[in-house]
């Protein structure tokens, strides 16, 4: 966790996966299988048609704190299977997300997640409120179960 004089809070976390990197994209990029991967997330609405690129929009609906949490995701940069982010504005807080697969040599990839939030002058949202009770080492722990269960996702798939 890193912390800054604007109270951005940032996390990263890594994970090998036993999968090539585009093995690990095309689960990455799945949108509509995201709730059956990540026991996190409750529903995922695609509100773009095509692929998966820059400009692809959706909602996510997790479970946190014991509540339901709808943001919707912008996907800002994509660069296939290398890396992509993506941008969420929501109750006073911006977040980023890049995720990056880097092939390890052996086969496998290493999926990493950075991931930041910042105040934009209002009330935090549940996740800002997520990041400020509990701090990165909570979102850390959720973010690492998610790169779990998407390495368990495409593991199993051989």
């Amino acid at each position: 966790m890193t912390g800054t004089a604007t109270g951005t809070t940032s996390v990263v976390v890594e994970r090998r996966v036993a999968a090539s990197p585009g093995r690990v994209w095309e689960s990455i990029t799945d949108l509509p299988e995201m709730p059956r991967v990540l026991s996190g997330v409750e529903r995922v609405e695609v509100l773009t048609e095509g692929g998966f690129g820059v400009g692809t929009r959706w909602r996510e609906t997790r479970r946190m704190l014991g509540k339901e949490a709808t943001e919707e995701m912008t996907v800002t940069e994509s660069e296939p299977p290398d890396r992509y982010v993506t941008v969420a504005d929501s109750h006073g807080m911006h977040y980023v997300s890049e995720l990056t697969l880097t092939p390890d040599g052996t086969g496998a990839t290493t999926l990493r997640m950075a991931f930041s939030a910042t105040p934009a002058g209002r009330t935090p949202g549940v996740l800002g409120r997520l990041v400020a009770r509990f701090g990165a080492k909570a979102v850390a722990r959720a973010l690492a179960k998610d790169l779990s269960e998407i390495a368990r996702a495409v593991e199993s798939r051989g």
